[in-house]
C-alpha cells in the first residue's frame, strides 16, 4: 500500500478527504441519521437501532466526534450523544461550497 503524500495537497483539500473518510462509512451516516432525529440519544439506543455492537457503536462515534459533529455528555455510567449544531452548520456550508464550486461537464 503506498503512501498518500498528503503534504502535497492544500490543508483544506486535506481536511476535506478527512471529513469525506470518516463520513464515508455506512454506520456513521445511520448514526447521524438516527442522532438527528433525538434530542439527545444513548449509545445502547444506538446498538438497538443499528444492530451493530456496543464496541462498534462506540468506535464510530468517536470517529465523528473527531471531526466534530458529536457533542456528548456522561449521565451516570451512560453516555448521551447529540449533534453540535454548529459544526454541523459548518460541515454542511464547506459541503456546499465545495459541490457548487465544482464545474460540471460531461464527456459525451
Amino acid at each position: 500500500m503506498g503512501i498518500t503524500k498528503s503534504q502535497i495537497f492544500t490543508s483544506r483539500q486535506n481536511e476535506l478527504a478527512q471529513l469525506f473518510k470518516i463520513l464515508g462509512h455506512p454506520a456513521r451516516i445511520a448514526i447521524l441519521q438516527y442522532i438527528s432525529k433525538q434530542d439527545s440519544c444513548i449509545c445502547n439506543d444506538l446498538v438497538e437501532e443499528i444492530g451493530l455492537a456496543q464496541a462498534t457503536i462506540s468506535q464510530h462515534l468517536k470517529e465523528l466526534k473527531t471531526i466534530g459533529l458529536l457533542k456528548g455528555e456522561i449521565e451516570g455510567k451512560k453516555m448521551c450523544y447529540c449533534l453540535d449544531v454548529d459544526q454541523w452548520n459548518s460541515i454542511q456550508k464547506e459541503l456546499n461550497t465545495f459541490f457548487n464550486t465544482t464545474k460540471i461537464n460531461c464527456c459525451s
